[in-house]
């Protein structure tokens, strides 16, 4: 497995990885992402700014992440003070025909490297509360539950928060 920056040419596979995830996402209940988000606009602003990453399997993109030091306003509602700088992962996916081979753990485990890199000791990460998955994976990891939140751009969904102080 390759763990790299995306590219512009990137973002063909990385829509194909999202149209096969979002069936399976929304099958089990979890409506976090939809037709419209993520998209295409989302990943290449996140490719242009060098913070979306990928994991490559032969070839393929098998899972990819935004690794950035964006933070919603609502983080602050689980006592987190925003103005500190965090490494945040967003938009977290792996393939299913990946599922399993901790390519998940590997792109936050490269969030925990661009943390150390820049010397940020902080990371943090959001998923929705339907997600059964990735709320096992994060404390498996040295994450900490901090709490759930709204998000302003997903009315009617909660969020799960959890940080990783390094």
């Amino acid at each position: 497995m390759l763990i790299r920056l995306a590219t512009l040419n990137d973002v063909p596979q990385i829509m194909k990885l999202i149209a096969e995830v979002v069936p399976i996402m929304i099958a089990s209940g979890n409506l976090q992402w939809d037709n419209n988000y993520p998209n295409s606009t989302v990943f290449t602003t996140d490719i242009n700014k060098n913070q979306l990453w990928v994991a490559e399997v032969e070839g393929q993109i098998a899972g990819v992440t935004a690794i950035t030091t964006d933070q919603e306003p609502e983080y602050a509602k689980v006592g987190w003070d925003i103005t500190e700088i965090a490494l945040v992962t967003h938009r977290l996916a792996v393939s299913p025909q990946y599922r399993g081979l901790g390519i998940a753990a590997a792109l936050l485990l490269q969030a925990e490297n661009e943390a150390q890199l820049r010397d940020i000791k902080i990371l943090r990460i959001d998923t929705n509360t339907s997600n059964q998955a990735t709320q096992k994976l994060f404390p498996k990891l040295g994450y900490l539950y901090a709490g759930e939140i709204d998000l302003s751009f997903r009315p009617g969904l909660r969020f799960c928060c959890y940080e990783k102080r390094l």
